[in-house]
């Protein structure tokens, strides 16, 4: 497993960044609103979202009236390593779940 999982997973791991990442997925939000959404103070949020970019599945940009206001969203294809990883995991237990129940059957 690469490196890049790893802080994929240890992103997802907590579950008001999960919360975070759904609210992303329905539209850009601002920290605050994000904050406001999790009832998380705007410091506890921060770190949140640094775990977020970390694990490369969200990015920040600028409002172009205002520098000071981040706007979240998901990073494109943040979770594509992550999916190729499972899909092969979850093959490998598929056959050696019917490798089993064949030998199982035979009796053996």
């Amino acid at each position: 497993m690469s490196a890049a999982i790893d802080l994929t997973l240890a992103a997802l791991a907590d579950p008001r960044r999960r919360r975070a990442v759904e609210l992303l997925g329905a539209r850009p939000h601002s920290a605050g609103e994000l904050a406001d959404a999790l009832g998380l103070a705007p410091p506890a949020m921060s770190r949140h979202l640094r775990a977020l970019k970390e694990g490369g599945l969200v990015e920040d940009s600028y409002l172009s009236f205002d520098a000071r206001v981040r706007i979240y969203r998901l990073k494109d294809g943040a979770t594509a390593e992550l999916k190729q990883w499972l899909a092969a995991t979850e093959a490998l237990w598929s056959d050696q779940l019917a490798a089993f129940k064949r030998h199982v059957e035979r009796g053996e």
